[in-house]
């Protein structure tokens, strides 16, 4: 750790976040960083009664909680254990935009931030929080990119969304101010084109940063063109893809391009940082000192094997608490064996895309969004693809090809979803120059247009 480094997290920023701002964010981190090393069982217990104190609460000061539990006769005195919890429903996004004043503390109403997500199904969802839970967010966000090296002040590119409308001239200042300070370059990937990537390598090689965290779309975009132009970049500490997905076949093109470890993080607008990958990325350790995150099969019961829908429950967020929130997200639970670094917080062994992104057909097939990645990786030639499922017996894959790329490609392709899909699904493969990223900057690998 460099001298300005310690100085920046023991002292400038303490003294401003805890003194001028009166936050209480260095202290989470304090907390945070110390909790990680309990044991499994130890953080279980934590989790456990950080959830009543919750649970308790929200059956005081919340009204949508309060109704619906009581019309199911469940008091939070009946929740004595985690299956005790997997008895409460779910909270949909449906349920939050028709139920958002109920869903809000009563007596913290006049006091609370809002934010909205981006909207990828095209409903936005705006939601509130305290400031606590903000802080605390922060802090966890600072511990598991710390993970992969990212520390504060450490010099880091990021490979993001730039801001959107005409932000005003003090708005641009104090973003200029925060980056000098904390050491930080951003390259807006909103502009990259194909036309303009070796602008992008050429601000990496003058910025020569330590540390790059970016969408994972651009950022293999770019790896692409670095690859197929053999340029070389000054070469960062770590890499960190955030916002998406991080697949396999994916990081071996980013390691490859940048020559530097990649790092898998998951999270969402609703609550920041959910889990990422420790120093040896074997899975993405869940921030379960801060969250509850449960798997769910189909029939909505909670899955410790597997894969599963995803629902979370933010411990700390007493202004508009989301208990067993399903954001859409389908996740793998990692292994019982512990990770070697020695965390006793658990893991997940991949976030596998959009429960609205898994395949079917009229066989009855589903299959996660992340089979095809899975399967595609190994195809020689195949640089860039995406899978779009509009009909139920249909599935569409436009391929961007290299030179590598020839009927082998096309047969072995055919003959791996035939194995999965026998005949019940068409699949018709087309050959395109380029697949553009989504309105906010991203690569969505597999989509699924249909409507139920």
């Amino acid at each position: 750790m460099s001298l300005y480094e310690s100085a920046l997290r023991n002292v400038i920023w303490p003294a401003y976040e805890g003194g001028l701002r009166r936050r209480e964010t260095p202290t989470y981190m304090r907390r945070y960083e110390s909790d990680q090393w309990l044991s499994r069982e130890r953080i279980e217990a934590l989790q456990f009664e950080r959830l009543q104190r919750l649970l308790e609460w929200c059956y005081r000061e919340v009204p949508y909680y309060r109704e619906r539990w009581s019309a199911l006769g469940i008091a939070p005195r009946d929740i004595r254990s985690m299956d005790d919890f997997a008895q409460l429903p779910v909270l949909t996004k449906a349920e939050i935009r028709n139920h958002a004043n109920d869903l809000t503390a009563t007596s913290l109403k006049d006091g609370l931030g809002y934010k909205a997500t981006g909207g990828s199904t095209g409903e936005p969802l705006r939601f509130g929080f305290t400031r606590e839970s903000n802080d605390r967010r922060v802090a966890v966000m600072w511990r598991g990119y710390g993970w992969a090296g990212s520390r504060m002040g450490r010099r880091t590119l990021f490979l993001w969304g730039g801001p959107v409308g005409n932000p005003s001239a003090g708005h641009r200042l104090k973003d200029r101010l925060y980056n000098a300070v904390f050491a930080r370059k951003l390259l807006n990937s909103f502009e990259m084109t194909e036309t303009n990537l070796a602008s992008y390598a050429d601000a990496i090689d003058a910025y020569r940063p330590e540390v790059i965290v970016s969408y994972v779309g651009p950022l293999v975009r770019l790896a692409e063109w670095l690859l197929a132009n053999n340029r070389r970049v000054a070469a960062p500490a770590s890499i960190i893809g955030a916002a998406e997905a991080l697949h396999p076949f994916q990081r071996e093109i980013i390691e490859r391009a940048f020559g530097a470890p990649a790092f898998n993080t998951y999270g969402c607008r609703e609550f920041m940082l959910i889990a990422s990958e420790c120093e040896h990325r074997n899975g993405l350790h869940v921030n379960a000192d801060h969250l509850v995150v449960e798997t769910l099969d189909a029939n909505g019961h909670p899955t410790h094997a597997g894969s599963g829908e995803i629902a979370i429950t933010d411990l700390f967020n007493d202004g508009m608490p989301f208990i067993r929130y399903v954001n859409g997200d389908m996740a793998t639970h990692a292994g019982g064996e512990p990770c070697p670094c020695g965390r006793g917080l658990p893991r997940l062994a991949s976030v596998d895309g959009r429960k609205l992104d898994a395949i079917r057909t009229p066989a009855g097939h589903v299959l996660p969004g992340e089979f095809f990645p899975h399967m595609l990786k190994d195809v020689p030639g195949l640089t860039r693809f995406q899978l779009v499922q509009r009909r139920l017996d249909r599935l569409d894959l436009s391929i961007v090809r290299g030179d590598a790329f020839d009927d082998a490609s096309l047969e072995y392709i055919r003959r791996e979803v035939a194995k999965v899909l026998g005949e019940s699904a068409e699949l018709h493969c087309h050959f395109v120059d380029d697949i553009p990223l989504t309105r906010s900057g991203k690569l969505r690998v597999t989509v699924s247009e249909l409507t139920s």
